[in-house]
């Protein structure tokens, strides 16, 4: 069955409802804090008052002898759990309760398990600690901090930098910082842990289930055959859920100690301190270029935010080394250790904050040059990887900038600041690119038909609102040749076959590249059947010769001469067939490509009253290459929600530490600002480009490059409203007047 007639068909790509849309809009969704099982106790974190320094003794009477508790653990009586694994976002984060160590304020030092929540909760309030506080590093740039140098090996050279700028014609040098951000999602995060002897089930707000699978088995000593994590929904992620949190260990130690199952809902302040946030830093950028707009240097490094005990990381610079032709680059990204939680992948990670510093830099060189900014980004386009002069898998940015250009109405800007006008407010116009580098991992997924003629995808991925059970599902029905509503696709269960995390835009292609292979593999298992049976008409038609249609087995082009699988199930006297597929993440040097990720570019019209300094994003478009599209509507969702979180990361989100105390100021969404529908303009969306060449399902991910380039482009059409040029997110206020 060849995949030019399986893409004949018109189900994928058509903008599908989504198939668990109806629970969803009915409430009956199970998210992890909804479920329950009986005998089951509740749990409540109690949190250091101090980001540095160590306990000296934990006061636990009052809280022990509170109505309704059950136990109470610190690390003076918790057992000591194993190390979980390395992962390919680095180290799992430190084992909880493991010693009298502070690191950061909000640390989880106690957990309170009582027969209700409130009780729970109550009985967490009467724990006291003594502590032997020490100074907080909590400054960036302190040069007490310890440095990480290039932790993952990707920093970036070629050329001679300082030859070309010094001979550079026109240079620029420029320094921008970015704020740490909370993920936020609605959902509070949640764990439900239940043994039965030595075998754990968990319900856990988790947008990798298999990974914390393996990482509770680490952790107790026990086979990842004995751990099941069950995530039907998510309710939202952002990156959060990434990651096996100590929380998660914590609820699975007390339901083990305490013989009872556990259920633990974060509070909100707990969110901004527990499961991660997007990491500050500084970006420095010089840029060196020919009179006529040609770029010669990019010099991009960066200062990154770490916790005292973790591994995150995230190379703010490393995608500059490709955005662009330039023969002499350096990026450099480097880590400081300080008192703050651990920080964590949110959406578009790295290159949020790269991208801003890049696109500025891109948008002031022009300015200088008295160039359009796409005219310059145009001139620096690079139809191959500059790192190893292989062509890209599937590029159409030169698109993405000409349909955008046309449908915002680019040439209708006057180019000098502070000249478009509409009454009192200052009218300005900006663009940036973007891009969201490739990524995948390996990947299983089965596909069964049964004897009624319905399919049955399998996969332990999570669906966080990206519509997985919905594109999923139409990929298998495309290549079974079966009705839509004949094909369920379940996920969200670690005993299911193995999957990639859901994040780095990653998830649909390396699981559809798996769905495709287990559908394919099961068609030719069922062709193999039928071309051994003399009673067959597909008796000597060959495996690769075959398409589906209707729930039929035919040769192409032969609708009239084929069996459907009831048939050949009901011939052979089977229930069901089933076969498991897999996929990898393809080999550049074996393509003979670079694979390319998913490519964009954004065009805002912002307004800034001239007297108030009050800034208003009046419209955005987004021109996106995403490869092939599986489902039109899905993908436009993700393109709209992620410039949602482009607009409150540029205007609102800013995560504040007190500089003496480590104590997160604004921890409650009365005081953390995101953008409302207030705040979001008309946003026009469109996706242009080829399937991806690199993939078998030719699809790139559209996750996170919606996100990418808003900040930018905001920024730049701020500069060209008010001449004011702003390197700091969020913009404030006060930058403005």
């Amino acid at each position: 069955m060849s995949t030019v007639e399986s893409r004949r068909r018109p189900l994928v790509g058509a903008g599908v409802n989504r198939v668990d849309g109806p629970r969803k809009v009915t409430g009956t969704a199970p998210y992890p804090m909804d479920f329950s099982v009986p005998g089951q106790a509740y749990g409540a974190l109690v949190q250091s008052t101090i980001a540095a320094g160590r306990i000296v003794r934990m006061h636990t009477e009052a809280a022990e002898r509170a109505p309704g508790v059950i136990g109470v653990l610190t690390h003076e009586n918790a057992p000591r759990v194993g190390t979980g694994p390395v992962t390919v976002l680095g180290a799992s984060p430190p084992a909880p309760l493991r010693n009298d160590r502070i690191v950061h304020h909000g640390q989880h030092i106690a957990f309170v398990v009582a027969e209700t929540p409130e009780q729970a909760g109550a009985a967490a309030r009467l724990v006291r600690a003594d502590y032997e506080a020490t100074e907080p590093l909590l400054d960036l740039q302190d040069p007490r901090a310890e440095h990480l140098v290039d932790p993952w090996g990707m920093d970036t050279s070629r050329g001679d930098t300082a030859a070309a700028m010094a001979s550079a014609e026109v240079t620029l040098r420029a320094t921008y910082t970015t704020a740490d951000n909370t993920h936020n999602p609605l959902g509070l995060f949640a764990t439900l842990a239940a043994w039965e002897g030595d075998t754990l089930t968990v319900h856990d707000t988790s947008q990798w289930p298999s990974m914390v699978r393996t990482s509770l088995a680490m952790a107790f000593g026990i086979p990842e055959s004995s751990v099941r994590v069950l995530v039907p929904y998510v309710g939202g992620g952002f990156g959060a859920g990434l990651r096996a949190w100590p929380h998660v260990i914590l609820t699975a130690m007390a339901a083990r100690v305490l013989r009872r199952p556990v259920k633990l809902v974060l509070t909100r302040p707990q969110m901004f301190t527990s499961v991660g946030h997007r990491p500050s830093g500084v970006q420095w950028l010089r840029v060196g270029a020919t009179r006529d707009g040609e770029l010669l240097v990019l010099n991009h490094r960066s200062l990154i935010s770490l916790s005292m005990e973790d591994n995150d990381y995230e190379p703010f610079a490393s995608a500059t080394a490709f955005a662009y032709r330039c023969p002499n680059v350096i990026t450099q990204d480097r880590q400081a250790r300080i008192n703050i939680a651990v920080p964590t992948s949110m959406r578009a990670p790295a290159e949020a904050q790269g991208n801003f510093a890049l696109e500025s830099a891109l948008d002031e060189l022009a300015y200088t040059l008295g160039m359009d900014p796409v005219e310059l980004r145009l001139r620096n386009h690079t139809d191959v990887d500059p790192r190893n002069g292989l062509p890209w898998s599937g590029k159409a940015l030169l698109e993405c900038y000409e349909v955008g250009a046309r449908r915002f109405g680019w040439s209708r800007r006057n180019p000098r600041p502070r000249s478009m006008r509409d009454g009192n407010w200052l009218v300005g116009y900006g663009m940036a690119s973007a891009l969201f580098p490739y990524f995948a991992q390996p990947c299983a997924a089965q596909a069964t038909v049964r004897g009624d003629g319905s399919a049955l995808v399998r996969s332990a991925a999570t669906d966080i609102g990206t519509g997985t059970y919905t594109v999923m599902a139409q990929l298998a029905a495309e290549e079974l040749g079966l009705p839509l509503d004949m094909v369920r696709f379940d996920l969200g269960d670690s005993d299911m076959p193995n999957s990639m995390m859901a994040g780095g835009s990653g998830l649909t292609g390396a699981l559809g590249n798996a769905v495709h292979d287990a559908c394919r593999r099961l068609v030719r298992s069922f062709t193999e059947l039928a071309w051994a049976s003399p009673e067959s008409p597909l008796r000597g038609v060959p495996p690769d010769d075959v398409q589906c249609t209707g729930g039929t087995i035919h040769p192409v082009g032969r609708p009239d001469l084929g069996e459907s699988y009831v048939e050949i199930l009901a011939r052979h006297e089977l229930s069901e067939l089933t076969a498991n597929g897999k996929s990898s993440p393809p080999v550049p040097e074996e393509l003979g490509m670079s694979l390319a990720g998913a490519y964009g570019a954004k065009f805002v019209e912002v307004r800034v009253d001239a007297d108030l300094g009050l800034l208003r994003v009046a419209r955005v478009v987004s021109v996106i290459d995403g490869g092939r599209i599986l489902n039109e509507k899905t993908a436009r969702s993700q393109i709209i929600g992620g410039t949602v979180g482009g607009i409150g990361m540029t205007l609102f989100e800013d995560t504040v530490t007190d500089p003496h105390t480590g104590r997160i100021a604004n921890a409650t969404f009365g005081d953390y600002l995101v953008a409302v529908n207030a705040d979001v303009p008309e946003l026009d969306v469109v996706f242009v480009g080829e399937p991806d060449r690199g993939t078998a399902t030719g699809t790139k991910g559209v996750g996170e490059v919606g996100l990418v380039g808003i900040a930018p482009a905001i920024a730049n059409a701020v500069y060209h409203a008010t001449g004011k040029r702003i390197r700091q997110l969020p913009i404030t206020l006060d930058a403005l007047l």
